[in-house]
């Protein structure tokens, strides 16, 4: 396994970051299953995990802090803040009284003294970003975290955010966890460009499109609505809806290509999204373990110029397919040299 560092931070994570959303009731329920899949990514090199305190509520840091237990010095540990815990008002945002309970919280299910990346999940209209980038330092400070970050925030507000750290002398994001894939890649016109500018690091999600890069959905073949990850959001893959039919028809290109070059599409998928200079780490969120055996066997995988210049021309680079009016690309996505790391530093071992 390669590492490659965090933004500005110093700290030194893998390529590919063991997500763990999956280690949850409804998903994969078995604590023991769940611990003995972290050992093993561990075993191969992963040294950065990363959760949530809304992944069931709490299960996924609980088992992900059992699975730490005598290995917690050698991992990068990183988890999220913003979303609904529990019933009631005030249990969830970007609040300095919610932040300051909900770290508490993350600290004891994860059974550990200190975070090393604490990130806000998403973005909060109603608290100011000064409130939200206040109260992380102060746990900075504390030591109860050593930095923090954002997920999913558009460009503007990343820019925002850096403005007021240093009008009011704060501590900053020094990272964004976007979702980025080859159906997906609108970040690339300007939030990973932003992201290089401000020296951030950048673990992405999603690289496999919510399920759609795995394989197990392919054109004129019947789609189980009733099972896994549709059950979730059942609009993004029913095949009668025009833009899901784009998608499986670009799923049979990459496939075609994957196959080409000697590789399974989600090795491919998770690939690309690690060749971009700006990505940091790739989060990869298998529920079982032959699905991360099979990811780890990809992770020396390098793709070649023909092989992103074929991508390029199945998904046109800052092109996303779940917004077809894309704005003309700039120089970001014009210039394979800002998008491709040299050929030697793609792989991620």
């Amino acid at each position: 396994m390669r590492y490659r560092t965090l933004g500005g931070t110093g700290i030194e994570v893998s390529v590919h970051c063991l997500g763990t959303m999956m280690f949850q009731n409804g998903c994969n329920s078995d604590h023991d299953d769940c611990v003995r899949i972290i050992h093993a990514a561990l075993d191969q090199g992963i040294n950065f995990v990363d959760t949530a305190d809304m992944y069931g509520q709490g299960e996924s840091e609980e088992i992900v802090g059992k699975a730490l237990r005598g290995r917690r010095d050698d991992i990068v540990l990183a988890t999220k803040v913003h979303f609904q815990m529990g019933e009631g008002r005030n249990r969830s945002g970007n609040s300095r009284r919610w932040i300051l309970k909900a770290v508490e919280g993350s600290l004891r299910r994860l059974n550990t003294d200190w975070i090393d990346l604490y990130q806000v999940h998403r973005p909060d209209d109603s608290t100011d970003v000064e409130e939200t980038l206040s109260v992380l330092s102060d746990l900075v400070r504390q030591g109860k975290i050593r930095a923090f970050g954002c997920s999913t925030f558009p460009a503007e507000e990343i820019v925002e955010a850096h403005h007021v750290s240093e009008r009011r002398g704060l501590a900053r994001f020094r990272t964004e966890q976007p979702p980025y894939s080859i159906l997906a890649r609108g970040i690339e016109a300007s939030v990973l460009p932003v992201c290089q500018r401000y020296g951030m690091g950048v673990l992405v999600w999603s690289p496999l499109a919510f399920g759609f890069l795995t394989g197990r959905y392919r054109k004129n073949q019947p789609i189980d609505l009733s099972t896994g990850r549709p059950t979730i959001r059942p609009e993004r893959f029913d095949p009668t809806i025009a833009e899901n039919g784009a998608k499986l028809d670009v799923v049979e290109q990459l496939v075609e290509l994957a196959a080409s070059i000697g590789c399974t599409l989600p090795q491919l998928a998770i690939a690309f999204t690690v060749a971009h200079p700006a990505v940091t780490s790739a989060i990869i969120g298998p529920r079982t373990m032959p699905q991360m055996e099979d990811l780890l066997k990809g992770a020396a995988l390098t793709l070649d110029d023909a092989t992103l210049d074929r991508i390029d021309e199945i998904v046109p680079p800052g092109t996303n397919l779940y917004n077809p009016n894309a704005p003309l690309p700039p120089r970001s996505l014009t210039d394979t040299a800002l998008r491709r790391r040299p050929l030697a530093d793609r792989a991620a071992a």
